[in-house]
């Protein structure tokens, strides 16, 4: 009976020890070990997108024109080649726009740190001295803030839930949605990029999955009379998640989606179209934004997805899911990383690793959200910090572009 027992533990003893094994295996394949971590930060890429976003949520980098210019100057000196800023926002422009005069009857954000600056120029300016490519961001896409002019203005823009609610919560902020369909919602967003494109001397424009609409909206007046009309005189079903109802809105903001980037490469054919979403499935889920038919239709010039997460083995499945994987053999695609929120910093290990984790698979490129934690807003010292970005990019780069290396 003895021996019998130890030949079991032996055996036992034996499987456990294989799976340790195994595991080890398992996770040396997920995550670089550390000598080939040090060595993908050493052979960076020759050609590589090397962005950041800016944005005026927690970020006071627009706020004073010699603080954006000492930004964009650090950039450059740590060998980025990309910004990313915002210029839509809070239901304005960052810039002075006929177009919001139409509308609101005010050509630009109304913060005073704003008043009587142009600050995509500005961003212009001092990027393109420094040789850094500026692609403006309409963050807030069809989003507005619920107390906003363009809301209270516009209310017939303005989409619903079944019950006839529209506000949407967005951390501890109320939000509402332009309805991506509307003829004049389209209109208005063509109206703000065209001003965009014939006015300034930018190299693309950005969109991201707040040019969606949230799965539990789309009950407004509007839609469910378009929707009787395509459906001989049938409602929306009440379930915002039924498959074909979600393909059905998701769809009508493909055909937003797809005029607005002919729009762009009717009057600028050389500007990149750069889209920003979540990955697909919660974007389609979630968003009704459904990115990987527009990458396939070629509707996408670059691709930066948000790979917000902060363990290896998420972020890991994500940069790895196959339309990510096929979009990256057609155009550039960038694993964006975030460095961190206003209420927490994410660490440089984790930085460099997810970095290092996207070069390793060959993507063109790395972004970083948001600015003001990239150092300045960060548990780490400064200079701790921007060594980092000084070991991850230790030479310039050219920024790859569609059809090209």
């Amino acid at each position: 009976m003895g021996k019998f027992l130890s030949g079991i533990l032996v055996r036992k003893f034996r499987l456990v020890s294989i799976a340790i094994v195994a595991m080890a295996i398992i996770l040396g394949m997920l995550q670089p070990s550390y000598s080939q971590l040090s060595q993908l930060l050493r052979q960076a890429p020759s050609s590589e997108i090397r962005g950041v976003w800016l944005t005026n949520i927690d970020s006071d980098v627009f706020f004073a024109t010699p603080r954006l210019a000492a930004a964009i100057q650090r950039l450059h000196q740590l060998n980025f080649n990309a910004i990313y800023p915002t210029v839509w926002n809070w239901g304005y422009t960052l810039y002075p726009s006929d177009v919001m005069g139409r509308v609101t009857q005010r050509v630009i954000d109304p913060d005073p740190g704003l008043q009587g600056r142009d600050v995509l120029q500005e961003t212009i300016n001092h990027s393109h001295r420094h040789g850094l490519a500026v692609i403006p961001w309409f963050e807030f896409g069809f989003m507005a803030p619920a107390d906003s002019e363009l809301a209270s203005r516009k209310a017939g823009w303005l989409t619903s839930r079944s019950d006839g609610s529209q506000i949407v919560k967005q951390g501890i902020h109320d939000r509402v949605w332009l309805i991506p369909w509307h003829p004049e919602v389209r209109q208005f967003m063509k109206e703000l990029i065209l001003e965009i494109c014939q006015n300034y001397d930018v190299d693309g424009i950005q969109f991201d999955d707040h040019f969606g609409l949230p799965v539990e909206l789309g009950y407004d007046p509007y839609t469910i009379e378009l929707y009787k009309k395509e459906h001989n005189g049938r409602t929306p079903p009440t379930n915002f998640r039924d498959a074909a109802w979600v393909k059905w809105r998701a769809d009508k903001i493909t055909a937003t989606y797809a005029e607005l980037y002919q729009t762009i490469k009717s009057v600028k054919p050389s500007y990149i179209v750069s889209l920003s979403p979540n990955p697909y499935q919660f974007a389609y889920s979630n968003f009704l934004t459904d990115w990987k038919t527009w990458e396939e239709k070629g509707w996408v010039d670059e691709l930066l997805l948000q790979v917000y997460r902060d363990n290896m083995s998420s972020f890991l499945r994500e940069i790895e899911q196959p339309e990510v994987v096929a979009a990256s053999r057609r155009i550039p695609v960038a694993t964006g990383i975030l460095t961190g929120i206003r209420t927490e910093s994410y660490s440089s290990d984790l930085i460099r690793t997810q970095a290092a984790a996207a070069r390793s698979r060959r993507f063109a490129g790395l972004s970083f959200f948001y600015y003001e934690t990239l150092w300045n807003n960060a548990d780490e010292p400064i200079n701790q910090r921007q060594n980092t970005f000084s070991r991850l990019f230790p030479t310039p780069a050219v920024r790859p572009r569609r059809g090209l290396p």
